[in-house]
């Protein structure tokens, strides 16, 4: 799974002041103060809260494959998080460079970097577990990860490490597609429940879907469009 290390090349916290309480004819109101900000507000905003329908399976079977497949996804999902950032940051950085031998050595870098850090870990991951990691690299960066080794190491090389992935099973083309594929949408199901609960930090998708939309679909076959 040595070509798994290759995918991730890739790759004002708000004050608030003391809640005063402040009397209106004669009706107690709580006003919050937000450093920086002269207008005093009545509320604050909220992260959106998502209603999530409960979990019903046709079967033991079918149970256990979503518990095995939410283990999975839990556990490669930080990757492909670490994945997309890493790209917002490299992107941002080349952007700020103009030598064609600068943007290689930096690459070179960040590509000794990661392999450094992640690519023992990397190498643990099963075939299933590498295939998911794909797909959410997709889902995380809106790219593949044949076109994202492609564009940032070659054509050739990417073409080489997909042969290489397909050799146990894995293709780097990959897509996540929770619309048409029921796994993918398992997927996004377990991610948005831990999003939820914590245990994931939620980061936005680079693709564009409607989790409720997919859920009429798969849990309630009601039509999308």
């Amino acid at each position: 799974m040595n070509y798994l290390k290759y995918i991730l090349v890739i790759f004002p916290l708000l004050l608030f002041a003391q809640v005063n309480e402040i009397k209106q004819d004669t009706i107690p109101t709580e006003y919050i103060i937000i450093e920086g900000d002269s207008v005093p507000r009545v509320s604050i905003d909220l992260d959106e809260v998502m209603l999530l329908h409960k979990l019903k399976f046709d079967s033991r079977k079918d149970r256990i494959r979503y518990l095995i497949l939410r283990r999975k996804t839990i556990k490669v999902y930080p990757y492909a998080k670490m994945a997309a950032e890493r790209l917002d940051s490299m992107n941002a950085r080349m952007a700020t460079l103009t030598k064609t031998r600068e943007k290689k050595r930096y690459t070179k870098r960040v590509q000794k970097y990661i392999e450094g850090e992640f690519s023992e870990e990397l190498k643990k991951l099963t075939r299933t577990e590498g295939q998911i990691l794909v797909k959410l690299i997709h889902r995380q960066t809106g790219k593949t990860a044949f076109n994202l080794i492609k564009e940032l190491r070659s054509g050739w090389r990417a073409f080489w490490y997909n042969t290489t992935a397909s050799m146990f099973d894995i293709s780097l083309k990959r897509e996540y597609n929770p619309l048409n594929e029921k796994e993918d949408y398992l997927i996004e199901d377990v991610l948005q429940r831990n999003f939820q609960s914590g245990r994931l930090e939620r980061q936005k998708s680079a693709l564009d879907f409607d989790f409720y939309d997919l859920t009429n679909k798969w849990i309630y076959n009601k039509s999308t469009e």
